[in-house]
């Protein structure tokens, strides 16, 4: 075997490419095609009642139906994340995500035909199941990738999910687009076109290799796993990197998959499980999602003319695309928690920033335009931070046997978030007009500190490095000797050998 570190990974490059088009492409792509079509939706639905039976609604009515269509997309989320990982455990990473297009063309089938049928339901349903597909991609896929990606790439390669995610955003407002589909008579075929990026990964990804670690370690198919890893290198397989799947497979042994709420009782991974949960929370809760949402009542707020408003709502896309990218390079040098870190300090200044302009903005003139390039500031700092390195924790700080429930919680922590953010929003901007931010700077603001306060840095470290340093934290002032030999093999890297040292 070889130890130089050789060879290209065009293959792992074009597996990144093909999962995340069919994957974290759909979550950032259906949040951003509901924009354009709100008012055509919106008469759509007002002129069902009137055939149906003959009701004319109240324009509060009409915005709760709306509400409803906008918001079920986080349900479905929270339904397949959910199932994410049974599915990921049964089927493998790379079938799942196979699998997982049964739902998006269920819905794009529904959604094309809900016209002609005249029932929004079905618009509701379509919603529903592409929320499930997003909501399984959204774990199923950092999983992959982080298990596929040597070390050295592992937070790079797992942050393309999120730089997918935000290229699938801008994809949506410009496909949404008054001049493309985002026009009256086009509006079906506009939420029917998420089957496309579906139809390319179905014809792609098949042709790729399965997840090395999954192969090793959950199915002990050791030579599979080495075939994965050559292909997936461009190179022989170093004895390093298998030596610690091997390491990982002894670890494990015995050790069936963790289910979630085996993780709430198991002291070894209390404090993994805390920042799980509180970074993906505090992902939606700080609101940069809600600005996709409701992109236009918050540039109506800003002062912008409603004609120009849908070509402004294509710079946030791309604002939060440049800065995916430019986290994506910087990573692997600066580190996790300085990307964290410096991600929410920096939304905090400017929610600050931005309610002191919207406080001002009947006053001074320029101040509309002050508070809208707040919006963009904000959605930069969101994608230079907590935008991808979320994605990446549950991969580097939970090992094999408890990954897939990780990324269960992790996943219903941030699609019931979004689902809470995306119904309070519109009455958080009716409510505290100028003050809409405040609740989300405050939210930045606090998991700053957390992240400062609690969680190592997990760049370029083995899983067992990692899995020790939070040892410290989840058994303080406890006798850290090894008490039971469930602890000793859950604990990656024998805990006893570090404190022996």
């Amino acid at each position: 075997m070889s130890n130089t570190e050789k060879g290209s990974p065009v293959t792992l490059v074009l597996m990144v490419a093909s999962a995340a088009i069919g994957g974290t492409l759909q979550y950032g792509y259906n949040l951003a095609i509901m924009n354009a079509p709100t008012i055509f939706i919106q008469t759509f639905i007002n002129d069902t009642f009137m055939e149906r039976w003959d009701i004319q609604l109240e324009d509060y009515q009409v915005t709760l139906v709306w509400t409803i269509i906008v918001s079920i997309f986080s349900l479905g989320g929270f339904a397949g994340a959910l199932i994410a990982g049974p599915m990921t455990i049964r089927f493998g990473r790379k079938k799942c995500l196979l699998l997982n297009n049964i739902f998006l063309m269920t819905g794009a089938v529904l959604a094309v035909t809900s016209r002609a049928a005249k029932s929004f339901e079905m618009i509701i349903i379509a919603r529903v199941l592409v929320g499930i597909n997003a909501g399984i991609s959204m774990n199923v896929q950092p999983m992959y990738f982080g298990e596929s990606a040597p070390k050295h790439l592992r937070g790079a390669i797992s942050l393309s999910s999120a730089v997918f995610t935000a290229f699938g955003v801008v994809l949506g407002q410009v496909v949404g687009l008054r001049e493309i589909l985002g026009s009256e008579p086009c509006w079906q075929y506009l939420l029917a076109s998420n089957a496309i990026p579906g139809l390319i990964q179905l014809l792609t990804l098949p042709w790729f290799p399965e997840s090395p670690r999954y192969l090793l370690i959950d199915r002990g198919d050791k030579e599979a796993c080495i075939n994965a890893l050559r292909r997936l290198r461009g190179c022989e397989v170093q004895s390093s990197e298998l030596d610690e799947i091997l390491q990982e497979q002894a670890e494990t042994k015995g050790t069936k998959p963790k289910r979630p709420w085996e993780l709430f009782t198991d002291r070894s991974v209390r404090w993994q499980l805390i920042t799980v949960m509180v970074i993906s929370s505090a992902m939606q809760l700080c609101g940069n999602d809600s600005i996709y949402f409701y992109a236009s009542y918050v540039f109506k707020e800003a002062g912008i003319a409603d004609d120009k408003i849908q070509y402004v709502t294509i710079g946030t896309g791309t604002c939060e695309f440049t800065a995916c990218i430019m986290c994506n390079l910087l990573i692997e040098r600066k580190g996790r928690r300085f990307m964290l870190m410096g991600g929410f300090i920096l939304m905090t200044v400017w929610a600050v920033v931005f309610t002191i302009a919207l406080s001002f903005e009947h006053y001074i003139s320029w101040m509309p335009y002050l508070s809208m390039a707040c919006i963009f500031t904000y959605i930069l700092s969101f994608g230079m931070g907590p935008a991808g390195v979320t994605g990446v924790l549950p991969t580097e700080i939970f090992n094999q046997t408890a990954r897939p429930a990780a990324y269960m919680i992790a996943g219903s922590m941030m699609w019931l978030n979004l689902f809470i953010i995306g119904m309070i929003f519109p009455f958080l901007v009716s409510e505290l007009s100028e003050y809409c931010f405040v609740p989300f700077g405050a939210v930045c603001l606090l998991s700053a500190l957390y992240v400062g306060l609690f969680l190592p840095e997990t760049k370029g470290k083995s899983l067992s490095v990692i899995t020790s340093e939070f040892h410290t934290l989840n058994f303080k002032g406890q006798d850290r000797k090894c008490t039971s030999q469930t602890q000793a093999q859950y604990q990656l890297g024998e805990v006893c050998h570090s404190t022996a040292l």
